[in-house]
């Protein structure tokens, strides 16, 4: 599996909140910081999307926008409009002049995401995704949202399950599908995330063989040779394009991993050790305590426990 669809796998995307969005005239919305990966597609119109406090951006017609971590933004009919604040919601929802046609359509909602592992991966992802429709691809993700919308909207058989694979496909058509340079709104962009990595031929096959085999004795020189690259230079580019060393990188993945097999339970501690490449529990639980403050089977059994805790 290459290394975005491991990082959308460990997220498992799932419908939270979806919904048809219009407006009229003059108006403008504020949202507080959300914390989970949050979409909106403009259907007819125009709007404007301010991320925090970046200056305020035009989303146009068949513009998708994907916020990984949905930080506070605010949505408004013209740069300068005064924003309510609103809180997110799963029925439709209009703006500005309760009457008349509307001059503005947006389909925008939510998704959750596995909350183990949104702070480490989502950290590795763009901050703000913005396709714009001249942008190749686009029409694929409005023929996504058109699908979730429809699954949405019904109550068919089967509705919950295709959503989430609806989602999961559009999300990562949204993030491969962003050209070389970026489309990022504000601050951020497509600079320093795993996607710009991937993008990227020497850095890309390193991150390909440090997923597929995480067990291996990874070194800066080793990885180096197979992008092909001198081991300075590589090392600088990879802090520069990832935001960190390639073995601090190695050694986040190996932990979300194990994070990952703690959350779920019923793995023994030793193979999950075997599993991310420590040679025995022990090693692993010390590197698991230096980078969590806890040890793995007491991260295990408070992550259960959080789990039981929210299905009661």
């Amino acid at each position: 599996m290459d290394p975005l669809s491991e990082v959308i796998g460990l997220l498992r995307p799932h419908a939270a909140l979806s919904k048809p969005i219009t407006g009229r005239g003059r108006w403008g919305v504020r949202y507080a910081a959300y914390g989970q990966p949050g979409f909106a597609l403009v259907l007819e119109g125009r709007c404007w999307l301010a991320v925090e406090d970046a200056e305020p951006a035009l989303v146009d017609r068949g513009d998708f926008v994907l916020l990984p971590a949905t930080p506070a933004f605010a949505l408004m009919s013209e740069p300068g409009a005064d924003c309510l604040p609103v809180e997110p919601t799963n029925v439709a929802v209009r703006h500005g002049d309760a009457t008349g046609e509307p001059d503005f359509r947006m389909f925008g909602g939510a998704f959750q995401v596995e909350p183990a592992h949104a702070g480490m991966l989502l950290a590795l992802l763009p901050r703000v995704i913005h396709v714009r429709a001249a942008d190749r691809g686009t029409e694929r993700l409005a023929r996504l949202v058109d699908l979730i919308a429809e699954e949405c909207a019904g109550v068919a058989p089967g509705r919950d399950m295709i959503l989430e694979r609806l989602l999961e496909v559009m999300m990562m058509e949204c993030l491969r599908g962003n050209g070389p340079a970026g489309n990022g709104i504000g601050e951020g962009g497509l600079s320093a995330d795993l996607l710009a990595g991937l993008r990227d031929g020497a850095l890309a096959r390193a991150l390909e063989v440090l997923h597929a085999d995480v067990r291996a004795k990874w070194t800066v020189a080793g990885l180096a040779k197979l992008a092909g690259m001198s081991r300075s230079a590589f090392a600088a580019r990879f802090a520069e394009v990832l935001g960190c060393s390639p073995i601090e990188y190695l050694l986040r993945w190996r932990m979300t991993l194990a994070c990952d097999a703690l959350r779920r339970g019923g793995v023994p501690l030793d193979r999950v050790a075997l599993a991310i490449g420590y040679d025995s529990a022990s090693a692993f639980s010390t590197a698991f305590r230096k980078r969590f403050g806890c040890s793995p089977g007491a991260y295990g059994r408070a992550q259960q426990t959080g789990r039981t805790a929210a299905l009661q």
